[in-house]
């Protein structure tokens, strides 16, 4: 089997890889038999001898497994089922013994003892919940349960990984018993192996999974699929991710679940080696904003506490800003960390290290100011240092670590350490022990590349709005005390002394010129894609005069002010101070689309620590520059997908003080770790102006000349080919989300009429050859506008609707004076739209469904012509005819006249199909409710066996399936 085959060229490579791991295989008749039924989760023989085997003393017989099992199997069927059945793997519930009279921990996995679980694989695991019956390709169990749900898809098909996240999606809606239990599910079509947490399914929460511990990233071994199954599904690492990398949160009511993403992994793994080293105590993280950060550091803090090896140790997360602390703080509880100290000042901080205290301490950097020395002097001591660029500086660090002179300190950072004297200091500080300087590196370009971030792109304000050169020259890049800023109150106090600059910047008329700019440019590029903005002034009174411009403008609601609140602020800027419930309710609100605000006007506050993936631009009126400017603009890099599958490809920044005019100067690194974190639009603009060219050389020369049905039978022919409507799909895709960033602008207007073309070219590629697909709802928002506001007549455009439905619509379409390709693409629309309309009511249409879906497949591998598919329809259509002939007449219930009708569309006799559906008439009265009771479906099941044996079927297990899963769809 060649790489089209799902089954032969990725599922069975990837069950003879994990056996290879260390799995042991056990076909899917073993495994049912093992489960005891479809309806079971379970290896239940598995499970019971592993309960007795893991728990001596606790689980002692097979009567008490038995309990365990069903307090498992009780558990919800939804994301709170899920936490508790992690709980379970984790260890961390527990089970009342009768001898000791009390509670004892139960244990279902054994992660430091690999030899004492057992590891098996299956496939085509099929598992009925309630009227639903899945099967899933791939499920990894670990000591009978389910763990991990695998697809596959083929490595040829274009939206592989998309389809198989739907089937995952699908299973959660259909079978959440079964997802209840598992913890994690991949998706793979061979060159491709993502990952996700089960009710975690946005997609910006599914990963690239890469084996990149020690490994270069661009070595040609990461490709392979061999290591990427061997490594991800490794024994061992699923033990650790089951129990270490997987994080429930619960926020404002609601939970969530988290896993860790690769190089979040390697760095918990690495920061954990360095603190076992006793040589080395010094290690820096760097991994660029917007890539997890905060869930490594807790990890990682979580890990120290939890192993024995470190003896109880005490572990301190140092951050140096109130509202840093408080997000911490917040994100602990979340998780359930259980007990914290958060350091209130410093002398209770002094009092913590003083008594010994062991666990976890929150704390901000200035409570050590003044710190005795040797306050601490354990080596167990572990102290994790949030923002290390600019956390350590000056006698602060000096403080902390003489305070703890034999600790492990790890600093983490989202920002590259700069060129400066102060970016020098933080390598040394932390860097020293690691040849490049870092212990782990995530890098810009790798985040783009992961999608963990998306790409930045800027666009210079017009020459009149942009901010004064000479003063910007004089008053903010030639000061010597900038180079290097890593805190924005620096940044304010320079600007508090640059009158000049400030003044320009908050001039009114200026205001009132760049808010109206604002408001237009917001309405006509940003709203439209269901997006927000953050609008960046100088200063908290600059903010005020934004607002109060905006307000002329744009809807009062549309826009908020966050800002910090001083005590002796003007009755101007106290009009928008705001409660801490109101500035909550404000930043819940503009995740979320759709609500308002839409546009948040700051100046420091929401620009560190905030995340809202719906942000998409920037408008920026503040100088900045190195570590603060990388900060700032990282807000727009998250990557977001709406409800509708729009999703995020790019953040924008439009500069209104020309700090892009030179970035190399705005951003003082090296240039190899901000490589490509920001471009100009113009780079977009001449990627869409080579799409077009390519367009009208290779696609829009097809239909040269012709009109109508002509030019559709030549579209729809050159496109046959399976690879060549993929390879044009992925070509779509990147042209229509240019489009959507681009547009509205001049510059497209020379590309619009052929940009239509193409635009009618795909949507008629996908309604013939994908009718399954909306493909309406696949446009992005602006595309969209164009396929509702225009419709050419000359152009190529799908097949009308017709407004009859039923066969004799379907023999005015054989009879058509059309070409033969469109007659034949007409006729599987309708007969699509016939089965969707009235399949449920009639189910004997879905086997005429299923024959025409056939016919569709063989035409476009070419296994048939035109003309043979068009007799082929023309001979199912005149069943159809038959059988809504014979409906009317029979005195069959729909269910008993669908089993005749699948069997005569199966070339069965039909006074022999006909002695069946009586029989099952008979046995569908006896068993009503076999859809749902397990044991009439066993009973039904038995009597369809009994009269396809009667009437000489050979394949009568899969031929029963065919038919009731058929009853099935039909009932959905």
């Amino acid at each position: 089997m060649g790489l089209s085959s799902e089954r032969g060229g990725v599922q069975n490579p990837l069950i003879r890889y994990a056996r290879e791991a260390g799995w042991e295989y056990i076909p899917p008749e073993e495994a049912l038999r093992l489960r005891g039924g479809e309806a079971k989760p379970f290896l239940h023989p598995v499970l019971v001898e592993q309960l007795q085997r893991l728990n001596p003393g606790v689980v002692t017989n097979a009567t008490k497994a038995e309990e365990v099992i069903r307090r498992l199997l009780s558990i919800r069927a939804d994301i709170e089922g899920n936490y508790e059945a992690w709980e379970y793997l984790k260890g961390l519930k527990t089970v009342f013994v009768e001898a000791e009279r009390r509670e004892r921990n139960l244990r279902l996995l054994d992660p430091e003892n690999l030899e004492r679980n057992r590891f098996h694989v299956t496939d085509e695991f099929s598992f009925q919940s309630g009227a639903h019956r899945i099967r899933a390709d791939v499920v990894f169990l670990v000591n009978g349960i389910p763990v991990l749900i695998v697809e596959t898809k083929a490595a040829t098909r274009l939206e592989g990984i998309a389809e198989a996240f739907d089937q995952i999606r699908r299973y959660h809606q259909e079978a959440p018993d079964l997802m209840a239990q598992a913890q994690l599910f991949a998706l793979t079509q061979l060159v491709q192996f993502f990952y996700g947490a089960t009710w975690s399914l946005s997609r910006k929460t599914l990963f690239n999974w890469r084996e990149d511990v020690g490994a270069n990233r661009d070595s040609p071994v990461l490709l392979n699929f061999e290591t990427l199954v061997k490594s991800f599904v490794a024994p061992r690492r699923v033990l650790r991710v089951l129990t270490e990398y997987i994080l429930f949160a619960r926020k404002d009511g609601e939970l969530s679940k988290v896993i860790l993403r690769p190089h979040q992994m390697r760095a918990v793994e690495r920061v954990l080696g360095r603190a076992r080293d006793p040589e080395k105590r010094r290690g820096l993280i760097w991994h660029t904003q917007g890539s997890g950060k905060t869930y490594t550091m807790l990890t990682v803090a979580r890990r120290l506490i939890e192993t024995p090896e470190f003896q109880n140790p005490t572990v301190l997360l140092i951050v140096d800003r109130n509202e840093l602390e408080q997000q911490l703080f917040q994100n602990l509880e979340a998780i359930g960390f259980g007990h914290v100290h958060l350091a209130t000042s410093k002398h209770h901080l002094r009092d913590l290290l003083q008594r010994d205290t062991r666990g976890l301490i929150v704390s901000m950097i200035h409570k050590f100011d003044d710190m005795p020395a040797n306050l601490c002097t354990r080596r167990n001591v572990f102290v994790l240092v949030d923002e290390a660029h600019r956390s350590t500086g000056g006698d602060l660090g000096n403080y902390l670590m003489g305070a703890l002179p034999n600790a492990t300190f790890i600093g983490f950072t989202g920002t590259p350490i700069d060129k400066t004297a102060h970016g020098k200091g933080t390598f040394k500080t932390f860097g020293g022990d690691d040849p490049q300087g870092y212990l782990d590196k995530y890098s810009i370009r790798e985040s783009i590349e992961d999608g963990t971030t998306v790409p930045l792109h800027y666009q210079l304000a017009p020459n009149d709005l942009r901010a004064d050169r000479e003063a910007m020259e004089r008053e903010f890049w030639a000061v010597a005390e900038l180079e290097g800023v890593a805190d924005v109150e620096e940044i304010n106090r320079v600007l508090d002394r640059a009158v000049t600059l400030t003044n320009m910047l908050k001039n009114r008329d200026r205001v009132e010129k760049i808010a109206a700019f604002v408001a237009d440019h917001f309405k006509n590029y940003v709203q439209p894609m269901g997006y927000k903005a953050f609008l960046v002034a100088a200063d908290r009174e600059a903010c005020v005069f934004y607002k109060e411009a905006l307000d002329r403008h744009l809807p009062p609601e549309w826009s908020a002010v966050v800002i910090s609140a001083g005590n002796n602020d003007p009755p101007h800027l106290k009009r928008h101070h705001l409660s801490e419930e109101e500035e909550r309710r404000l930043r819940q609100a503009f995740r979320k689309p759709g609500e308002n605000p839409q546009i948040f006007i700051v100046t420091e506050k929401p620009l560190t620590g905030y995340d809202a993936p719906i942000l998409y631009c920037m408008y920026l009126d503040k100088p900045m520059r190195d570590h603060v400017l990388l900060q700032a603009i990282a807000r727009v890099n998250r990557p977001y997908e709406s409800e509708e599958g729009q999703r995020k490809t790019t953040g924008l920044i439009l500069d209104f003080v020309g700090i892009f005019e030179d970035l190399e100067r705005a951003l003082a690194f090296d240039s190899q770790d901000v490589s490509g974190v920001v471009q100009g639009l113009e780079v977009l603009q001449a990627r869409f102006q080579r799409l077009m060219e390519e367009a009208r050389a290779e696609y829009l020369t097809l239909t040269a000349g012709k009109e109508g049905d002509e030019a559709i039978e030549v579209v729809l022919e050159h496109f046959r080919d399976k690879e060549r409507r993929e390879t044009l799909y992925r070509f779509f895709r990147e042209l229509q989300e240019l489009y959507e960033i681009l547009s509205p602008d001049p510059f497209l207007r020379p590309y619009l009429d052929d940009y239509q073309r193409m635009v009618e070219m795909y949507r008629l590629l996908r309604a013939a050859y994908e009718p399954h697909v909306p493909v309406d709802k696949s446009f992005l928002r602006k595309t969209a506008e164009i396929v509702q506001r225009y419709s050419r007549t000359d152009a190529v455009h799908p097949p009308k609707a017709t407004y009859e439905i039923g066969p004799a619509a379907l023999m005015a379409l054989l009879q058509d004076e059309k070409p033969e390709t469109v007659r034949v693409f007409n006729l599987l629309k309708e007969l699509r739209r016939l089965v969707d309309e009235e399949g449920r009511a009639a189910p004997y249409l879905l086997s005429i469904g299923e024959r025409a879906e056939e016919i569709r497949r063989r035409f476009e591998e070419r296994q048939v012509e035109s003309q043979e598919a068009l007799r082929e329809l023309e001979e199912l259509v005149k069943q159809l005819n038959q059988a809504h002939a014979e409906r009317a007449s029979s005195s069959l219930s729909p269910q008993a006249f669908a089993v005749e009708w699948w069997l005569r569309t199966h070339r069965v006799d039909p006074q022999q199909a006909a002695q069946v559906a009586r029989e099952m008439e008979a046995a569908f009265a006896e068993y009503p409710h076999w859809r749902t009771s397990r044991k009439q479906e066993g009973d039904l099941r038995t009597r369809l066996y009994e009269g396809l044996l009667k009437i000489g079927v050979s394949e009568v297990v899969a031929w029963a399936d065919a038919i009731l899963n058929l009853l099935r769809r039909a009932a959905q």
